[in-house]
């Protein structure tokens, strides 16, 4: 959602949004296929404008976004229309959780921690071969943890924590544009 929230902040949208994530997985007859997440999620959650999120994984961005697009064609058919946005991420979404330093320290309990970590430079993130991988050795050294804190501590949880903490306010994210007050997080 926050980078979501970030595109649309990106292209001026700036009021007005209120975003919500289409948990489908809980559900107890969690629908299977694309025409069927898309239907489901639009009966769960209505909504004016609909972001359909897929990861490119190596089927390449144009597949996907023909995908999408025949999807909702073929529930239009059907007598559902909802303008959408088709959402496919060529790289891991954890490329995007790599810019903020304090935003990963924070993730994982070590806002003060002293130990150096290397993130990469802006302009090197998108061409990281595993960002994932980038991004869970820079929690594990922000933790500061050993043994048995260190076996507990999941990696996972922590990057669902980052993307709470990053904020379009954050000094990296912006590059200097000026900070907008609808965006601060409290």
């Amino acid at each position: 959602m926050p980078i979501l929230e970030w595109a649309l902040w990106q292209a001026g949208v700036t009021a007005g949004l209120l975003g919500v994530w289409a948990e489908l997985r809980g559900l107890r007859n969690s629908p299977v296929g694309l025409r069927n997440k898309i239907r489901t999620a639009i009966e769960l959650y209505p909504c004016e404008l609909l972001f359909v999120h897929r990861d490119a994984e190596g089927q390449g961005r144009a597949i996907r976004i023909t995908e999408i697009n025949d999807t909702i064609d073929e529930l239009r058919q059907s007598g559902i229309t909802i303008p959408h946005v088709c959402a496919v991420l060529v790289r891991m979404q954890e490329a995007w959780l790599l810019i903020d330093e304090v935003a990963i320290r924070t993730a994982v309990g070590n806002q003060y921690g002293r130990v150096q970590l290397q993130l990469p430079r802006l302009h090197e993130i998108e061409a990281l071969h595993d960002p994932k991988e980038v991004l869970f050795e820079l929690l594990t050294t922000a933790s500061e943890f050993s043994g048995r804190r260190l076996r507990k501590f999941s990696c996972a949880k922590a990057r669902l924590r980052i993307t709470s903490l990053i904020s379009p306010d954050s000094e990296s994210y912006l590059h200097s544009r000026p900070l907008r007050k609808s965006w601060r997080r409290s």
